[in-house]
C-alpha cells in the first residue's frame, strides 16, 4: 500500500527525496511556493539524469499544508534557519503517530534529548529561542537524518544528484521504532542507501566537523574548499576550531575517532567545490550558521569549555550574515 508522504521544502534535498519516493510508487505531496510551486503543479518533480535529460514524477504541490490532511510520513528538508517557522506549520499533517524526518544539515534543536551526559538545560536557544519546539513536535516523533550526498537544483522543480547516496536515520531517544524501520525500508526501496543509525547523535557530530569550518570560512573568504585547505594558516585555524568542537562533543559522549587533520585530508580529496554557505553568501541569502557554529558555541558555554577559536569564527560569520541581511533589505 502506498504511503502518504509530505515533503516540506522543495530545494535540492527535498526534491530528490520526493522524486525518488514518487518513482517508487508512494503518494507524495510537496509544500512549495512561487515559481517552484508552479513548475511542480505543471510537470511534477524532475530528477535530472547523467545526460542532462530529467524524468518527471507526479506530486501534489501546494502552498498550504492545511489542505493535505494527516500523513504517514513528513519530511522536513528546509535549511535550519527556516526550521523553527516550519515546525510550527506541521500540525495539520500530523497525528500522534506520524514520524517527522528532519533531513537538514547541522545540529538540531532536539540534540540534547537522549544523551546521558547532556546538561540539565536542554534548550538550545540559538535554534529554539522560545524553548517550545519539543512541545510542538515531541522528540519521540522525530527521526534524525544525516545526509551523505550532494544534490543541486537544475531548474525549478528539477534536481540533480551529484554524488553520494547515503542516509543515516535514527531516533533522538535511540529507540528502534516501527516508524524508523518502515521509513528506512521505504527510502531504501526508493533507491537510497538508507541505514538505521544506532547513535544518531554521534553521526550528526561527525558530519558537523566536516561542515562547521569549511562552510563559514568559504563564505567569509569567498574561497573554494581546495584553496582553504591548501593555505597552511587557514587550514591550521580550521583544525583548531574542529579540535575545540571535538572536546565539546566528547563532553556530551560523542567521541570522534578521526583527527581534524585526517578529516580535512578527506575533504581535500574531493577537489575544488563551493560549499552551500558560499553559494548562499554570493546570492545574499540568509546563512545557515547557527546550526553549524552557533550551536557548538552555546553548548561550550553550557559545558564551561573554553573555545577561543570557535568564538572568533562564530563572531565573524554572525557579522557577515547580519551584513548580508542588511544589504538585502536595502536592495
Amino acid at each position: 500500500m502506498a504511503m502518504k508522504v509530505c515533503v516540506y521544502g522543495a530545494g535540492a534535498i527535498g526534491s530528490l527525496i520526493a522524486a525518488r519516493l514518487s518513482a517508487a510508487g508512494e503518494q507524495v505531496s510537496m509544500i512549495a511556493r512561487g515559481e517552484t510551486l508552479s513548475a511542480l503543479k505543471t510537470q511534477g518533480v524532475g530528477l535530472a539524469q547523467v545526460d542532462g535529460a530529467p524524468q518527471f514524477y507526479p506530486v501534489t504541490a501546494v502552498a498550504d499544508p492545511g489542505v493535505l490532511g494527516v500523513q504517514d510520513l513528513v519530511v522536513v528538508a528546509t535549511k535550519q534557519c527556516s526550521a523553527n517557522e516550519v515546525i510550527r506549520k506541521l500540525s495539520p499533517l500530523l497525528n500522534e503517530n506520524t514520524p517527522v524526518l528532519l533531513a537538514m544539515n547541522g545540529v538540531p534543536w532536539w540534540f540534547l534529548d537522549g544523551l546521558e551526559q547532556a546538561p540539565d538545560d536542554r534548550v538550545l536557544r540559538c535554534l529554539d529561542p522560545d524553548g517550545d519546539l519539543r512541545d510542538i513536535l515531541p522528540s519521540q516523533q522525530v527521526l534524525g537524518c544525516v545526509l551523505h550526498l550532494s544534490a543541486t537544483m537544475a531548474g525549478p522543480g528539477v534536481v540533480r544528484l551529484n554524488g553520494g547516496n547515503t542516509l543515516l536515520i535514527g531516533s533522538p531517544l535511540k529507540t528502534m521504532s516501527s516508524s524508523l524501520k518502515a521509513t528506512v525500508e521505504r527510502l531504501s526501496y526508493a533507491g537510497f542507501e538508507a541505514r538505521e543509525s544506532a547513535d544518531i547523535h554521534h553521526d550528526i557530530w561527525f558530519k558537523l566537523l566536516g561542515n562547521m569550518t569549511m562552510n563559514p570560512v568559504s563564505a567569509l573568504t569567498r574561497s573554494t574548499t581546495d584553496r582553504i585547505l591548501d593555505d597552511p594558516l587557514v587550514s591550521r585555524f580550521c583544525c583548531k576550531v574542529m579540535t575545540e568542537a571535538v572536546q565539546v562533543g566528547a563532553a556530551l559522549g560523542c567521541h570522534m575517532e578521526q583527527t581534524p587533520e585526517e578529516r580535512n585530508a578527506e575533504t581535500r580529496k574531493l577537489g575544488c567545490f563551493k560549499t552551500s554557505m558560499l553559494q548562499d553568501a554570493e546570492a545574499c541569502r540568509e546563512l545557515e550558521y547557527q546550526a553549524l557554529v552557533g550551536v557548538v558555541h552555546e553548548l561550550a558555554l553550557k559545558l564551561q569549555i573554553d573555545t577561543p577559536n570557535l568564538e572568533i569564527l562564530y563572531g565573524l560569520i554572525r557579522l557577515l550574515d547580519s551584513n548580508l541581511c542588511e544589504h538585502k533589505k536595502l536592495k
